[in-house]
């Protein structure tokens, strides 16, 4: 995997060879409220989400990316800069969860672009540029177990399922479809 990584207003952004991965802009949120009014999309996800939610992601992470240097980038296609979803690195914030504290990967991909690999490449980016700037032992990843394509792309990314580290989600309640959470791990490489 090839990953290069360059400076765009002042940001880091990583390019793979059909990706590029990079923050959020206001023109954005438009194409980002698109998707995440998909109920196939937002399906194993919290739901739907209205304009003011999406303004919320949007100011979550340009926090962290101004913080931490990563968020939940957004993914584009290099060729034309069209909007395929997001995939990225944020710190497991749900508390009570067994990994509260450790470093997440996440993505969120256009249905469109489904079974072309964009999220595997995605993701791996995100996982190489977890490991060369962060200073973290493990990068986790979690989803409800209905959420197959999501889990397979774990394994494929070479993630162990880890179920000493499931857990209710505490966003849902009772019998809530969407609280039972399952977890995979990735442990830093040996260099």
């Amino acid at each position: 995997m090839r990953e290069y990584v360059a400076l765009a207003h002042g940001m880091a952004m990583i390019e793979t060879e059909r990706l590029r991965l990079r923050p959020w802009r206001a023109e954005d949120e438009e194409a980002i409220f698109l998707h995440c009014n998909s109920p196939e999309i937002m399906a194993h996800l919290d739901g739907v989400q209205d304009r003011a939610a999406i303004e919320g992601m949007h100011a979550r992470s340009d926090a962290l990316q101004a913080e931490r240097g990563h968020c939940m980038w957004i993914v584009e296609g290099r060729r034309d800069g069209g909007f395929l979803g997001i995939c990225g690195l944020k710190i497991m914030n749900d508390a009570g969860a067994p990994v509260e504290g450790d470093v997440e990967i996440g993505w969120r991909f256009r249905r469109e672009s489904w079974g072309q690999g964009h999220a595997r490449e995605a993701a791996e980016a995100a996982l190489l540029w977890g490991w060369c700037h962060l200073n973290c032992p493990r990068i986790v990843a979690i989803t409800v177990p209905a959420n197959v394509p999501s889990w397979r792309l774990m394994e494929r990314l070479g993630m162990q399922r880890r179920p000493d580290l499931d857990f209710d989600h505490p966003r849902f309640q009772g019998d809530h479809p969407l609280r039972g959470h399952i977890t995979y791990v990735k442990d830093r490489p040996a260099r």
